[in-house]
Parts: structure tokens; C-alpha cells; sequence
């Protein structure tokens, strides 16, 4: 008998075949896309979405109106109606953590005064634990070398836990969101942990403190020494608030209000935003910028020299160096073509992060990247609209000064996201009881039935 792993997980001469075929049958032509009027990606040429829903969550702003015209503007993004900007500076100037009053105010639509903030941490506080043997059960078991399959996993299997999984009354969604938000931290690091165990490394699985915020807690467990610094945690936690939400039309949220739409529990629906987010093109960006510089610095020599840097940037795009897809990654958004606000309130706390790590020469090359991407995508790419660096582009820098590993930069993008999904979901059950179901229009044409013996 044939070995299970050469039928399972190897590309066969019979699997290329019907690869072959499939691509062959399943292609179709692109002009047809322009000649029916649709909108791939659910957008038009010029990234202007197609309204699918209405929201009080968030807002995505990068156009204004000017002599009646939508033109190009700085961008912003409003929680509730609140900038970003203006959040941030206010837990910062408060200098006391923003991830927890964030929450709030995208879960409840307010900002909470000091009893509710408080009320709210110890909730959380609180629900920072496990299933009884959960950890030995099921983390412990078969861990995956990608993390964000590994929490779906876990996430799924809590399930079997919640005697009113099925529930969908909002009290029933909201405890079980405030359930997951607050045990997302220990998912994953206590699954990297236990990956690296299997890898014949020292296991620690250390139980969160109470007295600490999201942000300190993951600093805490992920350490073996315990030990993180003031700015670390301070701005991990603004990192947490800035991927907080982004409106109901980015994929993975999207994802969320498609399937809660079809009356499924808490569970699958954020296992699904969790398979979307670890897309290279949505959350799991992050990693390909840091990727793609670590290739830069290696194929550069002299990371001051402009054309040298230039030349590798126009070989990305030629499809040449580094994953030969031609994209410089970090650059570029959907909505934003001037400036994305979260890239913009990173970009003045990674200088002084990376003082503090010695890690100035790293900087210097983001920054000289930053200004020269959109020069050399411009003279290169037919572009519909402006070019900016977004916030991945400085996450990947923020997360390797922070000593977070690779395998957690997009489970710690949904840590935070997780707080936009539920709002989202407590929304879409709230207000919409209609399955989402876009149209798409056929092409194949009819055909009469042939009998296998006449094929």
C-alpha cells in the first residue's frame, strides 16, 4: 500500500492533471468583469466599496467633499465617532492602558466613566481563564506550527464547553464575545508555547495576573523572565487600540456580518473571521513586510545608498527578488490613499522604540522604503489612486523591537480585532435578520447530458 503521506500531502502527477483541468475550466476572461459591471472585490477601479451595510461601529474616512466632488484627503478613522487620534492621546496623556476603555466604547457604543472602566477590567479580569483541563486537552494536543489555525481550533472546541453554544439572544453573544476577548491572550500564547515544547524547548504556561492590563499580560506570559519594559507595554497596548476595528467592510468583518447573517453560533462565526485575517492580503500582511525586509537587508549592502535601495524596490515590482509577486507589501490600502491615521500614530512611537532597542539603522531604511515605495510604484504600476505606507508596514518593525516571535504577529492583529467582530456581530443580530447573498452571474452555458458511455 502506498505511503498515507505521499497520498495526502504530496502533489501527485494525477493531482497536477486535474489541477490543469481545473484551471483551464474554471478561467474567465477578464474583459467580462468591465463588460457586466462587476465590482471585483466588491469594489470599483477607483477602491470605492459597494454599500452592503450600515454601521455605528467605526468609520474609514479618506475622501472629503470639495466643490461637490469626492477628492482625495488625510486619512482618519473614527471609533463610535471618536477619532483615533484623539483616543489614543487621551489614554496616553492619562497614561493608563487604552485596550480595555476601547473595548468598551466599541462594545457598548460610549466611553465609560471610572467605575465603569473599572467594572468592565475586572469583568474581563475575570474571564481570563480556561475550561478546567482545556490546556492539557486540547492545546497540548496536535499544536499547529501556524498559530491562527491553532486558536480556531481551540476557539471552535470551546463549543463543547458552552451548554448554550446555540444561544444567538444578544445576553447569550455578548457573554460569550466577552468570554473570547478576554481568553484570546492565553490561546495564543499558550499555543506558541506548547509548539515550541514539541520542538524539544522548556514549557511555561503562566497564569495571567488580574492586576495587568491585555497588553501587560501577553508581554507577561510570552517571557519566561516575566519581565517587559514601561514603553513595551505601552505601546503593544496602543497596537491593540489601533487594529481595534476598521470599519464593517474589510474582510474579516465582513466575514463576521456574512456569517452571522446565516443564524450560526458565536463560535464558527469568529473561527471564520479568523480564517479571513490570516490571509497574506488582510492580517497576515504584517509578516510579509518584515519578511521582505529581511530579504532587503540581505540583497542591500549599503542600506544608506538610495539607488541601491530603489534598485531592489523596482525588482520587487519586476517580480525578481524576495517572493516574486510583485508587490511591495505595506504599501498601499483599499480606502486609504493619502495616509492611513494608525501608520501615522505608529510611525512617531516606533522612532523612540527603536532608540531604546538600538535599533536606529532598522528605522532609517522603513523610513527611507516609506518615502521612495510610492515614487517607484508610480512610475511603474497603471494606479487608480495615491500610494501610502499602512499600518502593517510599521507593525512588522514594532512587533520584531518588541521580541514578539513571527508566529504571533497576526494572532496578536486579532486580539485586538476580536473586540470589532463581536461589536459586529451583536450589531448584525440587532438589526438585520436576512442572509447575505450577493449575486453572481453565470457564465457556462447549457448543455444537454451525455452518457458515460458515449463520453
Amino acid at each position: 500500500m502506498r505511503d498515507v503521506d505521499d497520498i495526502l500531502f504530496n502533489n501527485t502527477p494525477a493531482i497536477q492533471q486535474l489541477a490543469r483541468k481545473c484551471e483551464e475550466n474554471n478561467a474567465i476572461d477578464r474583459d467580462l468583469y468591465e463588460k457586466y459591471e462587476v465590482k471585483r472585490g466588491l469594489r470599483d477601479l477607483n477602491g470605492k466599496g459597494v454599500l452592503a451595510g450600515l454601521t455605528n461601529i467605526s468609520d474609514v474616512c479618506a475622501k472629503k467633499i470639495v466643490d461637490g466632488e469626492e477628492v482625495p484627503c488625510a486619512g482618519n478613522l473614527y471609533y463610535r465617532g471618536y477619532n483615533i487620534k484623539d483616543l489614543v492621546k487621551g489614554f496616553l496623556d492619562a497614561k493608563h492602558s487604552g485596550f480595555e476603555e476601547t473595548a468598551y466604547l466599541l462594545l457598548f457604543g460610549e466611553l465609560p466613566n471610572v467605575t465603569e472602566l473599572k467594572d468592565f477590567q475586572q469583568m474581563l479580569a475575570q474571564r481570563r481563564m480556561l475550561p478546567p483541563n482545556f490546556v492539557r486537552d486540547v492545546i497540548m494536543k496536535a499544536p499547529s506550527r501556524d498559530m491562527m489555525n491553532n486558536i480556531s481550533r481551540c476557539i471552535l472546541q470551546l463549543y463543547s464547553y458552552d451548554v448554550k453554544a446555540d444561544d444567538t439572544d444578544i445576553p447569550n453573544v455578548l457573554r460569550q464575545c466577552l468570554n473570547l476577548i478576554a481568553q484570546f491572550p492565553m490561546l495564543m500564547v499558550y499555543g506558541y508555547h506548547a509548539y515550541n515544547y514539541r520542538r524539544g524547548q522548556d514549557l511555561y504556561i503562566y497564569a495571567p495576573d488580574p492586576s495587568l492590563s491585555t497588553a501587560e499580560n501577553i508581554l507577561m506570559m510570552l517571557r519566561e523572565n516575566r519581565q517587559y519594559t514601561a514603553l513595551e507595554a505601552e505601546i503593544l497596548d496602543m497596537a491593540l487600540v489601533l487594529h481595534m476595528d476598521h470599519g464593517g467592510g474589510n474582510n474579516s468583518t465582513f466575514t463576521t456580518h456574512v456569517v452571522t447573517s446565516s443564524g450560526t453560533d458565536t463560535y464558527s462565526t469568529i473561527s471564520a473571521a479568523m480564517a479571513s485575517l490570516k490571509g497574506p492580503k488582510h492580517g497576515g500582511a504584517n509578516i510579509k513586510v518584515t519578511q521582505m525586509f529581511e530579504d532587503m537587508k540581505f540583497c542591500v549592502k549599503d542600506w544608506t545608498d538610495d539607488d541601491e535601495v530603489r534598485g531592489y524596490l523596482e525588482a520587487l515590482l519586476n517580480k525578481e527578488v524576495f517572493d516574486r509577486k510583485g508587490l511591495i507589501y505595506g504599501m498601499g490600502h483599499a480606502i486609504y490613499s493619502v495616509s492611513d491615521p494608525r501608520a501615522e500614530i505608529f510611525k512617531k512611537f516606533v522612532k523612540e522604540l527603536a532608540i531604546e532597542k538600538g535599533c536606529e539603522k532598522e528605522y532609517a531604511l522603513y523610513e527611507k522604503v516609506e518615502k521612495m515605495a510610492p515614487e517607484v510604484i508610480a512610475q511603474k504600476r497603471k494606479m487608480y489612486k495615491g500610494v501610502n505606507a499602512n499600518v502593517d508596514f510599521y507593525s512588522g518593525l514594532v512587533y520584531s523591537m518588541l521580541d514578539l516571535p513571527p508566529a504571533l504577529y497576526t494572532p496578536i492583529f486579532a486580539a485586538a480585532r476580536i473586540v470589532g467582530w463581536s461589536a459586529h456581530r451583536l450589531e448584525e443580530l440587532k438589526n438585520v435578520d436576512k442572509i447575505i447573498r450577493p449575486a453572481y452571474k453565470p457564465l457556462a452555458p447549457y448543455r444537454d447530458y451525455i452518457k458515460l458511455d458515449d463520453r
